[in-house]
């Protein structure tokens, strides 16, 4: 098997912030390559716990992922609050790339927040000139969360895994808690209005989530599993505004996974392939990618990406048709960028 070159973009403790955690990846029209992290100041903890404070940070590669930019912050909204959650959309007809993101006060993370209020706030941010400048941002909580409902305390997107389907549709997959479960929320004219669809039926709890599209233009949700050793897949019909039931994903304990369509025979290639990854295990450890020829039915072929301590994961189709994966490395030391090209993806075919 060929080596391949990890390239740490976040390194904690570098720039101002003890830990970079929570990766989300975008490839803009130009090719560039964006890199979303939280930067996490004080310590590990997760938005409104242990008095941290969290900004929105990024890093921008225009070479394939050899060398970044230095990191801009896109939104330090104060000591002891977080700016979170990183979720990505790239329209192709338009040009311009769509963050999703979490703003959370003080104290009022996924676990404190109460419901009614905006303890925690769905913004949305973008950028037409490929992410070198972000416009201010704007909130569509009471979209993505019924505000009148008295046990709704936030919702979450991804994180990272946003598409847009082939009739145009742009798609964040979501999830809310309490109880956890898993939606999408979606826009049919190019971000101007969104919309909330309904949950994932069938009683399953989970959370972060991805999305991606079928040959036959279905959608399929990859999501975390609340217990148990494996994740769940669901498919809607209908563009993510209803889904089915879930069945058995892929094996692997509770973590952050991605999910991206890696060729696809109607654009010209020579099959219909998807690619999923994660930590194989066990734990988070020895990151893998596992590649479908079957549209998810199943994922037979397995390659190792890298041996050692793997956690969160975001995964992009580059402009040369490889794949870049974006990934937390080394216990949450490094935020990590591996480019996985057509021949060790198609090595085993």
């Amino acid at each position: 098997m060929p080596d391949l070159l990890h390239t740490d973009v976040f390194v904690s403790g570098h720039d101002g912030f003890a830990f970079y955690r929570i990766p989300a990846v975008e490839v803009t029209a130009d090719g560039s390559i964006l890199a979303f992290v939280e930067a996490r100041k004080h310590n590990l903890g997760d938005p409104g716990q242990d008095k941290n404070s969290i900004a929105l940070a990024m890093k921008r590669s225009t070479d394939g992922g050899r060398t970044w930019s230095p990191m801009m912050i896109i939104e330090e909204p104060g000591e002891g609050w977080s700016a979170a959650n990183p979720a990505t959309v790239f329209d192709r007809d338009t040009g311009r790339v769509w963050l999703h993101y979490l703003r959370s006060k003080p104290g009022r993370g996924s676990e404190h927040a109460r419901p009614g209020t905006d303890d925690l706030q769905n913004l949305v941010r973008t950028s037409d000139d490929n992410g070198i400048t972000w416009s201010d941002p704007i909130d569509i909580t009471t979209v993505c969360r019924n505000m009148a409902d008295p046990k709704w305390r936030c919702t979450v997107v991804g994180p990272g895994g946003g598409i847009q389907d082939s009739k145009g549709r742009l798609m964040v997959a979501c999830w809310m808690t309490e109880p956890m479960r898993v939606f999408a929320v979606f826009s049919d004219n190019h971000g101007r209005t969104w919309q909330r669809g309904s949950f994932v039926p069938g009683g399953i709890l989970g959370n972060e989530d991805q999305l991606v599209e079928l040959a036959d233009g279905r959608i399929l949700m990859d999501f975390r599993q609340a217990e148990g050793d494996h994740r769940w897949f669901a498919e809607s019909t209908d563009g993510g505004r209803t889904w089915s039931a879930p069945r058995v994903g892929e094996p692997v304990s509770p973590v952050a996974c991605a999910i991206e369509r890696f060729t696809l025979k109607s654009a010209g290639d020579d099959k219909n392939r998807i690619i999923w990854s994660g930590p194989k295990g066990p734990g988070r450890e020895n990151l893998v990618v596992r590649i479908s020829e079957d549209e998810a039915k199943s994922f037979p072929t397995e390659l190792l990406v890298a041996r050692g301590k793997a956690a969160y994961v975001d995964a992009a189709r580059l402009k040369d048709g490889s794949i870049g994966l974006l990934w937390e490395r080394e216990d949450y030391r490094f935020i990590t960028f591996t480019r996985l090209d057509q021949a060790f993806l198609t090595m085993s075919a």
